[in-house]
């Protein structure tokens, strides 16, 4: 699928956008870290869930909250990757399809920029197992950016 992204290449990379996140909120962690990103690509972000307990429904079955968060977190990691540090960029809408049971393991979640333009950014995410092309869930995001988030 065709992005509308202004720039053919990525702003950051996985490292960078890793240490932007891990500084601008520490908090994130704060109960140990379960979510990494895997790559960034031009208008397009990979990004995994590594489930744990706490992430877990009775019968072992990763949450929607936490497959919910996965999606959001990717949205804001493309966004930035691809877009600039937008620090105060704030999700408009996420909608989401929950297509199959959730088992425990590593989620991956693969987004793409729809649409990117100076206040709004669409974005399509999908989520697998690990391991696995089964479609879990597929979202739509939307992000507002302030127009004076602008850092870089």
């Amino acid at each position: 699928m065709a992005s509308d992204l202004a720039a053919p290449d990525v702003k950051y990379n996985a490292a960078e956008l890793t240490e932007f996140l891990d500084k601008a909120f520490p908090q994130m962690h704060a109960l140990g870290r379960v979510y990494f990103i895997d790559e960034v690509l031009p208008g397009e972000a990979i990004v995994r869930l590594e489930a744990g307990e706490l992430q877990l429904r009775p019968g072992g079955t990763v949450s929607g909250p936490s497959l919910m968060g996965l999606v959001d977190y990717a949205a804001y990691v493309v966004l930035l990757g691809n877009m600039g540090l937008h620090a105060l960029a704030v999700t408009t809408n996420i909608n989401i399809n929950f297509l199959r049971k959730a088992e425990a393991g590593n989620m991956i979640a693969t987004c793409r920029i729809l649409k990117g333009g100076k206040r709004l950014v669409v974005m399509d995410c999908e989520i697998v197992r690990e391991g696995s092309d089964d479609l879990i869930a597929h979202a739509t995001a939307t992000y507002s950016i302030p127009p004076t988030s602008f850092k870089g």
